[in-house]
């Protein structure tokens, strides 16, 4: 080992779906062995990160939405009345939540 170029391994684990995959974007690029394959594109893929914050946050809100409306819902299928402040907070949260999604689709340009 000492006269290879490439003397140190590398050595993981996937599922049978994972090697799946990889064979099969190995045959899209005509390439048959594996370790070429995962050291170009270990070494020159591209990695992609989607920053999720202000859609788990626009997920919340929705929630909290939602969680208001049925108690809203409950009261008034009780045979209760709503009240102008629970309104006005499922209006503030839509507010935000549009504002949130008008940032993420700024964001996406």
């Amino acid at each position: 080992m000492a006269n290879r170029k490439r003397n140190i391994q590398v050595k993981f684990y996937v599922t049978a779906e994972e090697k799946e995959l990889m064979e099969q974007k190995m045959a899209q690029l005509k390439t048959k062995r594996i370790g070429a394959y995962l050291r170009k594109m270990a070494i020159d893929g591209y990695i992609i990160y989607v920053d999720t914050r202000d859609i788990k946050e626009m997920n919340k809100l929705l929630s909290a939405i939602g969680r208001n409306i049925n108690q809203i819902a409950k009261r008034v299928n009780a045979g209760g009345s709503t009240y102008q402040a629970d309104m006005e907070e499922i209006r503030e949260r839509l507010d935000q939540i549009w504002q949130l999604q008008r940032r993420i689709l700024l964001s996406q340009r």
